[in-house]
């Protein structure tokens, strides 16, 4: 294949998570095993919280956004790497745009979601009064708006500086997704707009909304240390438990992945995806319903009814 221009670049191969041949049967049914468990649980949350009025409160609906957003992004990722190990992993340049495109878009969502979960809790603890008014109905969309708008800028700004380069140095991704680090190892030319553009949405996307959570959960913690009944402060800490969680996972493996030192390896950040893109999306459903009395109440009611209709 000529590879002398951008337009020579048809395709790309996916070299996949390892290179190993006594490992791509078992990684196969390991991360297609993980995939299944993270569309049934991510589906049955969405399914759950749909048909029950009971959980139509700002807290599920953000929920609802979490599972949403794990669903999509997961499916844009885990098939195409379930192919790298079964056979060669060929992508065509506009496939790989297509999957960079929404993979940044559902990832950087999921940044704001996030922070729209840890606000809710703060509202939630710090003023029940004014809950009602905090968390209205117009300002849970206008959030929800604001969520998406963002995650669709970032990927434009991704996609539009990516369509600029030309790949001239191979066609050979060192990844199992078309993700912007591995892809700039390839172009030929200047990739100076490029990182600075990472540095920039990057640095926006997820340093605003880890400061926030931070502050958010240091005036939470500060308000339940208040709290003179241990029962008080204990429900108050089992509702943040989980979302502290879902948030360093999540925002551990993404910092490393674009803020990591240079010295960092290519194994090394195949890992530190595969935690917030394919085993945070599974784990997000357990995280947030094992102790979850409100959901597994609604569990219960959805099995009944569906046992006796």
């Amino acid at each position: 294949m000529a590879v002398g221009n951008s337009s020579s670049v048809k395709e790309f191969i996916l070299l996949g998570l390892t290179q190993e041949p006594e490992l791509q049967l078992p990684l196969f049914f390991l991360f297609l095993g993980i995939y299944v468990v993270s569309v049934m649980g991510n589906l049955g949350l969405i399914v759950l919280i749909v048909l029950n009025p009971p959980l139509h409160t700002p807290m599920y609906y953000f929920l609802f956004n979490l599972s949403f957003t794990d669903l999509c992004y997961s499916t844009v990722i885990t098939p195409r790497m379930l192919v790298g190990f079964v056979k060669q992993n060929t992508i065509s340049h506009a496939e790989c745009m297509t999957q960079l495109f929404f993979f940044c878009f559902f990832v950087i969502d999921e940044c704001y979601i996030l922070t729209a979960m840890a606000y809710d809790r703060y509202a939630a603890i710090c003023k029940p009064l004014l809950y009602q008014v905090t968390m209205s109905h117009q300002v849970c969309l206008l959030m929800t708006v604001g969520m998406y708008v963002m995650g669709l800028v970032g990927a434009i700004a991704h996609i539009v500086c990516m369509l600029r380069l030309t790949f001239c140095e191979g066609h050979i991704i060192n990844h199992y997704m078309c993700d912007i680090p591995p892809l700039l190892k390839l172009s030929c030319t200047s990739t100076y707009i490029n990182e600075l553009v990472v540095f920039i949405v990057v640095g926006v996307n997820v340093i605003v909304p880890t400061l926030t959570i931070f502050i958010t959960y240091t005036l939470i913690l500060s308000n339940i240390l208040s709290i003179h009944s241990a029962e008080g402060r204990s429900k108050a800490f089992s509702t943040c438990g989980s979302h502290v969680i879902a948030v360093s996972l999540f925002f551990g493996a993404a910092a490393f992945m674009y803020l990591k030192p240079s010295s960092a390896s290519v194994d090394e950040e195949k890992l530190s995806t595969i935690f917030y893109t394919i085993v945070g999306p599974m784990l997000n459903p357990f995280i947030y319903s094992i102790r979850n009395k409100d959901v597994h109440i609604a569990l219960r009611k959805t099995l009944k009814k569906s046992m006796f209709t």
